[in-house]
């Protein structure tokens, strides 16, 4: 405890001769360890000024133009042009608005959230985290099958955010330049048109709740999940900066697109007209209209603008997807290999062979790596114990492979 006449801290209030050092000033004094916490302090208040500096000063000129996003993506995503146009363009835009400057004119240029419809396993996960890649920004991924309502079992709208946070050490200013991917948009469709007495609390409720986030609002977010931690501080992030894109297979929209193609059945040019639709990719022909039918609410249509689809995987696009991209299924498996010293080969036919049962499963892409997994599993288990530095896959050694995997379990029909 401090003697009476004792010069002081005028911080902590200690005495000299309970510190180690009491500096004096011109009407003050100042010990060694508030003076070592006021140098902390103002070390990261400046990395704090020159982060956002730094940020601020990413210009127009350096923001890649659209036909750059296009050839990144590229490199890591087969086909889907139309979709890749369409996404870069949107991106594009997006950072665009965040840069502009202020200008006298008040046109204020609304966001470009993205919402992308395509059959499983055609890239639209991908897509997403490729462009997050390119920019460098934080990425979430939110599974929309679990959010519900506030107050009923799930994740309330607010966690979206959450994980964004999460994936940037809960650094407010970068997770407001973020991007959020909205994975299965489809399973939060309203259940029916007709008025029922029981709330549907993960459909329509949800979307309800998602157009504060899509338009951009501030939203006070619970950093660690606001159920199990009802106490906790709140973190307030304005969305307005973040990119949302929503993806889902809206299975059975096809139907719906089909009918309306089909409603002008009076016309000189009906005929002609119907001879140019695709029959076997109507969601080329997706308009928000359908979306309508498929059960989302006007308002969170109108909150996403930029509508997108993609292309449904043909023998060809899978077959490339396995070699091509600088992150292809074959080429991770040969580095696996060769970690253990391993050089593996892998023979024509068998791609052909892995193809044919991914489009005979239907799971697109993403069936590629379950059924690699299928021939390589046992390989995998052996070699690196063993003395062999070469490993070639045969046709014959594949099929042996996948009659002992239990491939039915893929099936989605």
């Amino acid at each position: 405890m401090a003697r009476k006449n004792e010069d002081k801290c005028n911080f902590c209030g200690r005495g000299r001769s309970e510190v180690r050092l009491l500096i004096s000033g011109l009407n003050g004094f100042i010990c060694d360890e508030c003076s070592e916490q006021a140098h902390t302090i103002v070390e990261e208040t400046f990395n704090e000024y020159k982060n956002r500096a730094r940020e601020s000063a990413l210009r127009l000129d350096k923001l890649p133009k659209p036909k750059q996003i296009k050839e990144f993506l590229d490199g890591y995503v087969i086909g889907q042009d139309e979709a890749k146009r369409n996404l870069s363009v949107a991106v594009y835009n997006h950072y665009k608005r965040i840069m502009q400057p202020a200008s006298a004119d008040d046109v204020e240029i609304e966001k470009s959230n993205i919402i992308m419809v395509g059959r499983t396993g055609t890239g639209k996960t991908l897509l997403a985290k490729t462009i997050a890649k390119m920019l460098e920004v934080p990425f979430a991924i939110v599974d929309a099958t679990v959010l519900t309502e506030a107050g009923y079992v799930g994740e309330d709208i607010e966690s979206i955010l959450t994980r964004l946070l999460m994936n940037c050490d809960y650094d407010v200013n970068k997770a407001e330049r973020g991007i959020v991917f909205i994975d299965e948009i489809d399973k939060i469709a309203r259940k029916s048109d007709n008025p029922s007495i029981t709330r549907d609390v993960s459909g329509e409720g949800v979307q309800q709740g998602l157009l504060k986030l899509l338009e951009g609002s501030k939203v006070n977010v619970p950093p660690q999940g606001g159920r199990k931690h009802p106490d906790q501080k709140m973190i307030e992030v304005d969305t307005k900066n973040i990119l949302f894109i929503c993806g889902g297979a809206f299975d059975g929209i096809e139907q719906k697109i089909g009918a309306r193609l089909n409603t002008r059945s009076i016309g000189f040019a009906t005929d002609a007209s119907r001879k140019e639709i695709d029959r076997n990719n109507l969601l080329q022909y997706i308009t928000p209209a359908d979306l309508k039918k498929f059960g989302l609410i006007p308002e969170i249509i109108g909150r996403l603008p930029i509508l997108t689809y993609l292309q449904p995987l043909d023998a060809d696009a899978l077959r490339r997807i396995l070699t091509e991209p600088k992150n292809a299924i074959t080429k991770q498996y040969t580095k696996l290999f060769d970690m253990d010293g391993i050089k593996l080969t892998i023979e024509p036919e068998v791609y052909q062979l892995i193809v044919d049962k991914a489009l005979e499963f239907k799971l697109g892409a993403r069936g590629l790596r379950s059924i690699t997994e299928s021939i390589m599993l046992d390989a995998m288990y052996n070699m690196p114990s063993g003395k062999k530095k070469e490993f070639t896959v045969t046709l014959d050694y594949a099929k042996a492979e996948l009659a002992k995997a239990n491939l039915d379990r893929m099936r989605t029909e």
